[in-house]
């Protein structure tokens, strides 16, 4: 036998050695590879087919919102919201379901429609409007410490000014008129220039509340 033979024999003794030390683990973390990989393909997959779904059930609502049918766009709104909540048809739904039961004079189902996109909402610029949406239901409801609660979160910049004419409109109303004087400045400030028409109800309402500080 020559050197070579032996010492790739000795080779192979050693990685049958190691095999049965390490072989059980080895496979173990290959089966484990194998299952993760499906399960990230699985999910993938699953997500897919719940947008697909999600899709189908968004569109007829808002076939039934054009239609102002009320009741038909509970249901499937419903529908969303319980099959398909992680989908971003959830929040869109919800918040075509506040304005149509808002519009009814349904004030308890619009506000909790609302308060799903304010807790589960993903989309910042969402959150925001259900934000705007939910403050006015609750000036609506007169609950206006509670309004002013929901806008103490800062939100996205193109926001701003609309929280803050809000805020300034539930000064207004609390007999708050220095706050509120200091609200609409401030919504002035963040008004974008074009906005001519925003602007001068902002001037408007500014000048209803009078020059001097009270």
């Amino acid at each position: 036998m020559s050197a070579f033979d032996l010492e790739e024999q000795e080779q192979i003794a050693a990685l049958k050695a190691w095999w049965r030390e390490h072989g059980t683990l080895v496979i173990a973390v290959i089966v484990a590879a194998v299952l993760s990989a499906s399960a990230v393909l699985g999910w993938r997959e699953y997500q897919r087919t719940q947008a697909l779904r999600a899709s189908a059930v968004y569109g007829e609502l808002q076939k039934a919102a054009g239609t102002r049918d009320v009741k038909k766009v509970r249901e499937l709104a419903g529908t969303i919201l319980e099959d398909y909540p992680r989908t971003a048809y959830a929040p869109l739904a919800a918040l075509i379901s506040a304005k149509a039961h808002f519009e009814s004079g349904d004030l308890k189902t619009a506000r909790a429609q609302l308060e799903w996109v304010v807790e589960h909402g993903r989309d910042a610029e969402l959150v925001a409007i259900a934000r705007l949406r939910l403050a006015s239901v609750l000036i609506d409801e007169k609950a206006y410490d509670e309004a002013l609660k929901l806008l103490e979160s800062k939100p996205a910049p193109e926001f701003e000014g609309r929280y803050a004419e809000l805020r300034g409109d539930i000064y207004a109303l609390q007999g708050k008129t220095n706050d509120a004087r200091t609200a609409y400045r401030a919504a002035l400030e963040k008004a974008s220039p074009s906005d001519s028409g925003g602007r001068e109800l902002l001037r408007l309402k500014l000048e209803t509340l009078g020059g001097g500080e009270s």
